[in-house]
């Protein structure tokens, strides 16, 4: 009888927090999974058309093209901001003064919202009076095209998202740092170890448990990388900057095809299942949990 009070005393405390996740996250989950083998416009009802949109998906070049984008984003961002955070993180990684100061510095534009960093970095990138390319001409250099450019687009939106997520990188790695034991770099210290053979024989060993965590969140959260480019370029131009989830975008709003925009929601979350799953079961080849 007391258990059964205590869980319902429980269930009453929960239940203002799961109803709002049943009612938008879960049923949106189960809604779009049935709209994927749906045709439905947003003005008529939905009517079941089988495996129809994954069909069309296979030869939608649009979607091939935002798939591989996607994936040279992520191929970009992710070795850039782990050397940028662990480089921070390295040198914030003691006392002295000021160091608070540059830590809360560091991690300032990752509370900052995406379309101010976004509109930040636009004018900073920006060809013709952007900060970079004046300073650039001032030594003699004609800057690119950046965000104007097919070949310079993505690197525009890579730098930015590097950069915005750059402290929560270094705070997670510097987490990683201080939980070191002192004694193991102490040791290899007095044993003549170099401060490089300490940093790969010691250091980033025992980083591996953050290495970790920052792989798989980055990878969760960058394979749905939007913002940045809905902002900065829409996706142009000609399209070198298209990713999924803005497919999914405009496939949804703007052309009303909410069983395909949903099909492709479907493709890119078994992607993301199935990378996660693969980083998971790999992790005890690489992961030092000692």
């Amino acid at each position: 009888m007391i258990k059964t009070k205590h869980g319902r005393t429980a269930a009453l405390f929960i239940a203002p927090s799961f109803i709002p996740l049943v009612l938008f996250l879960i049923l949106p989950m189960f809604a779009a999974i049935v709209l994927s083998f749906s045709s439905w416009d947003l003005l008529t009802p939905p009517h079941w058309i089988g495996l129809a949109n994954f069909q069309e998906l296979i030869h939608d070049k649009d979607f091939h093209n935002a798939l591989k984008n996607t994936l040279i984003f992520i191929a970009g961002y992710l070795p850039l901001v782990y050397v940028l955070g662990l480089s921070a993180a390295l040198a914030l990684d003691r006392k002295f003064r000021g160091s608070s100061i540059l830590r809360a510095a560091y991690f300032l534009p990752v509370i900052t919202s995406w379309v101010v960093v976004a509109l930040l970095w636009k004018w900073i990138l920006n060809p013709q009076g952007g900060l970079v390319n004046s300073g650039l001409a001032a030594i003699g250099i004609d800057g690119p095209g950046w965000w104007t450019s097919k070949s310079w687009s993505m690197i525009s939106v890579i730098i930015p998202s590097a950069w915005k997520d750059l402290g929560y990188v270094m705070l997670i790695l510097l987490a990683g740092l201080q939980s070191i034991p002192p004694e193991y770099k102490e040791a290899a210290s007095i044993d003549g170890a170099s401060k490089r053979q300490i940093l790969f024989r010691i250091t980033l060993p025992l980083l591996t448990r953050a290495s970790f965590f920052i792989l798989v969140v980055s990878l969760i959260n960058n394979f749905q990388v939007f913002d940045q480019i809905y902002v900065m370029t829409q996706g142009g131009p000609e399209g070198s900057t298209s990713v999924v989830v803005q497919q999914i975008v405009k496939n949804s709003f703007e052309y009303g095809h909410m069983g395909y925009a949903s099909a492709m929601s479907m493709v890119l979350f078994s992607i993301i299942l199935v990378i996660t799953g693969i980083q998971i079961r790999l992790q005890k080849r690489w992961v030092n949990y000692e």
